[in-house]
């Protein structure tokens, strides 16, 4: 009882930082941030974190926002196979045509290239609802999450005009060429290369973990165009056709029994030059902005927290130890929505903090997904949402970037903190 209550006051402590350091902002009803003037400086053991007095209350246009879509993706999804994961592990045409129909895929994007000019934030209320949903958007997400804003920050006039509409109307699908089997999270270490000749460019190599590659219209490929260059340079970036001759994908089955993942072969394929995105030999900035959109979202948060939800209904709350649990989750969950919203908002306050958002929110995810097997007992050894769950949770600190490689991120380039030694 005394560890039980020493640890509810850890809990209760950390809240009380996190809710100081992340969230002493309100949205106002367009979406946009102030911030509330009186803010007092406290002392915490020895801590300094600005302190002020909390309003959580969405605008009424966010809640109506939310509420639409909560009851859309019911609708929506009623003759479909929902999952958990959906933005990741859930394909299907039919909901990525229902979805773009309804104006939510591209809704940010500016309207003079075809989107809508909505605030960010409102992408975040749908897309909180389409999780909750299970709805299988892995169809569009790519495209909606990073590739469009990547070609609308980066892309010729040309590469807007061709590529955005079709992203926006559902009916292309991309996938990401980036990590390699020598090169997972170290996007420096790829040695997929691509040399010019003439007007085209030959791309050879090999990408592993290519999330929906088996059915992807058109690859965003990470490569090496100046093999002399240092590490972080003579990187570039191509929009490559998956119809090219050869290209090869082999699905890969994953311990959960979905075949999202794929490796990817390149053999003498051919890249028209005007296929290159921003800057030649010099796309290692653009990556890691691509990645800052992958890491930051509220994807990395409610992966299952349908699940979570579900399983809750079914526990006894009677029990202290279960209300303990489910106490610690129902707080991680508002740190991290916070902590998510400070990307969306653009009110980091240092930069790469989807680098914290991610390390945070994902090691979140596996300790729901333990939760959920302990709650469930014995039924979490059968063939159900829940042992499915927990064999795919290790994934979630993997992909996207490894914790250990965020950590190293967060130490060095945020805190500043000196590198470790390389090995002789």
């Amino acid at each position: 009882l005394v560890r039980a209550w020493y640890r509810l006051g850890d809990l209760l402590h950390l809240q009380n930082i996190f809710t100081a350091v992340f969230s002493y902002h309100h949205c106002s009803h367009s979406g946009e941030v102030s911030v509330k003037p009186s803010i007092k400086i406290a002392r915490c053991v020895g801590l300094s974190y600005a302190q002020v007095s909390m309003d959580y209350t969405w605008p009424k246009h966010f809640d109506d926002l939310a509420a639409e879509a909560s009851e859309w993706v019911i609708e929506a999804t009623s003759d479909l196979l929902k999952t958990d994961d959906g933005w990741l592990v859930g394909y299907s045409d039919k909901f990525t045509l229902r979805l773009a129909e309804k104006g939510w895929i591209g809704m940010t994007w500016p309207i003079d290239k075809g989107g809508d000019g909505r605030p960010e934030v409102e992408r975040f209320v749908v897309t909180e609802q389409l999780l909750l949903g299970r709805a299988p958007m892995a169809g569009s997400f790519f495209p909606d999450r990073q590739i469009g804003p990547v070609l609308l920050a980066y892309g010729t006039d040309e590469q807007q005009e061709r590529f955005l509409p079709t992203m926006r109307q559902g009916k292309s699908k991309w996938c990401i060429g980036m990590s390699e089997p020598d090169a997972g999270s170290n996007v420096a270490g790829i040695n997929t290369r691509a040399t010019q000749d003439g007007s085209n460019w030959i791309v050879n190599g090999q990408k592993i973990w290519t999330s929906g590659a088996q059915s992807a219209d058109y690859c965003y490929l990470i490569c090496r165009t100046d093999l002399d260059a240092p590490p972080h340079k003579g990187m570039s970036e191509f929009i490559v056709d998956m119809r090219s001759p050869g290209i090869e994908v082999k699905p890969i089955k994953d311990a959960s029994g979905d075949s999202h993942f794929n490796e990817v072969f390149f053999n003498d394929v051919l890249v028209p030059t005007e296929n290159l995105v921003g800057e030649l030999n010099n796309s290692f900035g653009q990556t890691m902005r691509q990645l800052e959109h992958e890491r930051g979202g509220i994807d990395r948060l409610a992966s299952n927290q349908r699940l979570y939800l579900d399983t809750k209904e079914l526990v006894d709350l009677d029990n202290p130890l279960i209300r303990q649990e489910v106490a610690e989750i129902e707080t991680g969950y508002k740190i991290g929505r916070d902590m998510v919203l400070r990307n969306v908002l653009k009110q980091t306050p240092f930069p790469q903090y989807s680098a914290v958002t991610k390390t945070w929110c994902t090691e979140f995810e596996q300790k729901v997904a333990s939760f959920v097997g302990y709650a469930m007992g014995a039924d979490s050894m059968l063939e159900n949402r829940v042992s499915r769950n927990l064999i795919y949770a290790p994934a979630y600190t993997i992909m996207g970037g490894t914790t250990q490689i965020l950590r190293n991120i967060i130490g060095e380039r945020i805190l500043g903190l000196p590198r470790e030694p390389r090995p002789q």
